[in-house]
């Protein structure tokens, strides 16, 4: 098969065929193919898009480029979540537990945080001794006795995609869609879950900023789950202001192991019920989200959901004390409140800048090799629309030294626009998308 061809066709926006573009994809996971004939063919990706079919070809062909994780010898129907991410989104250290508590099997591999603050498995590694390097066998063993892990995606987990994803960052073609979905569906598919629950973020903080491209998104990646068999519903929420109201990794680890105790509320909880609740009706544990979200809300008042989260990081080497003293988790040198310092009303938050900031702090990586401080970020507890006081406070810092917190404050107060007239809060939930079409709620 010929590279110049195949690139030629997509070149004129003609379709690949499957066995094109597995050809195209197992040379990028042997290096057979090389780097400027791959750009090429990205490239006219970017301009010329793809088909439905071929998005899912090339999806499956990076999916079996690598390994595939074998979780069948785990009882009942294994769901997994995944996030396009933003800053503050500690979902998945709630619903999982929940979820699992709720009898549904919540087999999660995750990935590392470039950029805003750290990942899942970053925020994971901020509870003393815990680990992510679970073998596979270890994996599901404790899915099987616990109902619960998360671990780190490993090495050959679809290897063309790691070959793609690094071409794409340095060729001005990360905003293709069909790349896009197929980057994120080829580790998913390839970490085994039965059925996969996306939580698309829209807004300032997201990878998709307007609401009609995070839906297009959204299509696509339901399009590849119809595609190859796999029951696959999408969530679009909003990343207008940061999810929760704790940046940082430790911090987020503190505000998961505060929601799961009973003790805050907000928008964070909302979510998670809301993604949890379409993970037990895409197992086929209940049929109705209203009936998932009273099922998980008695895992949350009992306290079973926060014993899995307790069991799981002592199943993975943590210290399990943290869960009743957070004030375990790492600490920072400086802790300083900040105060709004006006009159008026939360009118806008640019997320991404303050994602950035807590970066900037030590809590997220410029480059893949830097070390995270798991102790700093800051916490918000304001949101758009709040009415605010000059005694308001506006965030707490955590920060390694006095010349950190001031760097940071002045990059949250440049990011949250303060002004005299009451503005609405933003959404949580814009639309759900399921193979059957789309469901817009806002």
């Amino acid at each position: 098969m010929n590279m110049i061809e195949i690139i030629t066709k997509k070149k004129l926006g003609q379709p690949l065929t499957r066995e094109e573009i597995t050809f195209f994809a197992r040379g990028a996971a042997d290096g057979s193919i090389p780097d400027y004939q791959l750009a090429a063919l990205l490239m006219a990706i970017r301009l010329n898009g793809m088909t439905p079919q071929e998005t899912t070809d090339l999806t499956l062909a990076m999916r079996d480029s690598g390994d595939v994780c074998d979780l069948s010898a785990i009882p009942g129907v294994k769901v997994d979540k995944h996030s396009t991410g933003g800053v503050g989104d500690t979902t998945t250290l709630v619903l999982a537990p929940l979820v699992a508590a709720c009898g549904v099997p919540v087999a999660k591999m995750s990935g590392r945080g470039l950029g805003h603050t750290g990942g899942t498995l970053d925020k994971l590694e901020s509870v003393p001794g815990l680990s992510v390097s679970l073998t596979e066998e270890q994996f599901v063993e404790q899915v099987k006795e616990l109902g619960l892990a998360v671990i780190g995606q490993t090495a050959s987990l679809a290897p063309a995609d790691k070959t793609l994803y690094a071409l794409r960052d340095v060729t001005a073609t990360v905003d293709s869609l069909p790349l896009i979905a197929s980057s994120i569906m080829s580790k998913k598919l390839a970490s085994g879950a039965d059925a996969i629950v996306l939580d698309v973020k829209t807004g300032s903080g997201a990878l998709m900023e307007t609401v009609e491209d995070s839906i297009a998104l959204a299509q696509a990646m339901v399009d590849i789950g119809t595609l190859s068999g796999k029951p696959v519903r999408a969530i679009v929420t909003g990343m207008d202001q940061p999810l929760g109201t704790h940046i940082g990794n430790a911090l987020e680890v503190k505000e998961a192991i505060d929601v799961l105790s009973g003790r805050v509320t907000g928008d964070l909880l909302e979510v998670s019920l809301l993604l949890g609740s379409h993970m037990l009706v895409a197992s086929g544990r209940t049929q109705d989200t209203d009936a998932a979200r009273t099922m998980l809300l008695s895992a949350l008042r009992t306290g079973s959901g926060l014993s899995r989260l307790k069991g799981m990081i002592a199943m993975q080497g943590g210290d399990e004390a943290c869960v009743l003293d957070t004030s375990l988790l790492p600490q920072p040198a400086v802790i300083r409140p900040v105060k709004v310092g006006r009159e008026g009303y939360i009118a806008r938050m640019d997320a991404e800048a303050l994602g950035y900031a807590a970066q900037a702090m030590g809590a997220g990586r410029v480059q893949k090799t830097d070390e995270i401080d798991p102790s700093v970020g800051y916490i918000l507890p304001v949101r758009i629309g709040d009415r605010v006081t000059p005694d308001t406070t506006l965030c707490t810092l955590y920060a390694r030294s006095e010349e950190d917190a001031a760097k940071a404050e002045a990059a949250i107060r440049a990011a949250i626009t303060i002004g005299d007239k009451p503005v609405d809060r933003p959404p949580l939930c814009y639309a759900v998308v399921t193979a059957q079409g789309v469901e817009r709620l806002a």
